[in-house]
């Protein structure tokens, strides 16, 4: 990276115009004190606000504001802008004051150091939030915070302020974020191996009001799944797939045990109790272990989910019938429990390898995950 690089600060806005004034009044003095070559690209969600008025007003040379009309909301909006900006360096900062330009320094100097990726953290030493954050939204950011953890080595993948070269971000393929956490998107598209995090003080927003809903809240839970899934695999796949076995597990000593309170033969209880827990398992396999072929035709995938899943159902039943010979004193439930543990290896990768292959089903690019 050149000794001293440009930089363009993308900063995604939706009705952000009593903020503006104020954020580009401190990135212009950190401009200033620092003699930066830097610019400001502002990708505003068509807010109809005033913002367009107020930077045509203001006159500045480097600073840009862009109308998007499709395809909006803040990860698309960052996207949009970092694929335009054409600096050595791409910072992201919200308009809302909660980031301070005046650490955009040190985020250069790390990355002159070395680092691909460079985060402002709450969460490291000397990094702070403000007082007035209440226990539900401090609940919320630390679960949030804790899911991400395991994707990348940093103690606030949440952070929406980072800044990472272009060359970083051109190295970067197959972008699909959903929500409003687009770091982590790039940390683990753009493969960054050496992410670092610098302390900041995350300040609560002065004007407006928070873009932050329990729909968005979801849409990070759907992003982080199809991250996990990104970076982990079949991996991924066999833990969900263990989760919906063991709901499916719960199903079937359920159905055994109201079988066998009504004196249904053990045999027909065993048998039933499987039955009736492999359909199960096929609709939520289907919806997300192996999200990828929902689109292909159900009734003959469920045919097959149960054609293939016959050898792991057999030597369930076996199992079963088995420990409850050998062992006259187990419970039905119990001997199941052996039983369903035997079968879930065979129907895993009966499911993975014959049932929802990705070869079955034509995927289309507007399914949802």
């Amino acid at each position: 990276m050149a000794a001293s690089p440009s930089i363009t600060i993308v900063v995604p806005t939706f009705r952000e115009v009593e903020s503006l004034p104020h954020l580009l009044g401190r990135i212009a003095n950190v401009r200033k004190q620092h003699d930066l070559d830097l610019d400001v690209l502002i990708m505003d969600d068509s807010s109809n606000d005033g913002s367009v008025e107020l930077v045509n007003l203001r006159g500045e040379s480097w600073v840009q504001i862009m109308v998007r009309t499709s395809d909006r909301g803040l990860s698309a909006a960052v996207l949009d802008g970092l694929r335009r900006a054409r600096s050595d360096v791409l910072v992201c900062m919200d308009a809302d004051l909660s980031h301070p330009p005046e650490a955009l320094p040190d985020m250069l100097r790390k990355l002159a150091d070395g680092a691909d990726f460079v985060v402002g953290s709450r969460y490291i030493d000397g990094g702070s939030t403000s007082d007035d954050w209440g226990f539900l939204r401090w609940l919320n950011s630390r679960v949030a915070t804790m899911l991400a953890r395991p994707l990348v080595n940093i103690r606030d993948p949440m952070a929406g302020y980072f800044a990472l070269a272009r060359t970083t971000f051109e190295s970067g393929r197959d972008f699909s974020p959903i929500g409003y956490k687009i770091a982590l998107e790039l940390i683990i598209k753009c493969r960054c191996e050496r992410a670092v995090e610098i302390p900041i003080h995350f300040e609560d927003r002065q004007f407006g009001q928070s873009k932050l809903s329990f729909k968005q809240q979801l849409l990070y839970l759907r992003h982080i799944r199809r991250l996990y899934i990104y970076k982990f695999g079949v991996w991924t796949q066999l833990i969900q797939f263990l989760v919906v076995g063991g709901m499916g597990a719960v199903v079937n000593l359920g159905v055994l045990t109201l079988l066998v309170m009504t004196r249904v033969p053990v045999r027909v209880s065993v048998a039933s109790a499987i039955f009736v827990s492999m359909c199960f398992n096929f609709v939520l396999n289907r919806r997300f272990s192996f999200s990828f072929a929902r689109c292909g035709p159900w009734l003959k995938q469920f045919v097959r989910f149960i054609g293939a899943s016959s050898a792991g159902a057999l030597l369930n039943y076996a199992c079963t019938l088995a420990m409850l010979n050998y062992v006259p004193s187990l419970s039905p439930q119990l001997a199941a429990m052996i039983g369903i543990i035997a079968g879930t290896g065979v129907n895993f990768a009966a499911s993975r390898y014959l049932v929802f292959r990705a070869a079955h089903v034509r995927v289309r690019m507007n399914a949802k995950p």
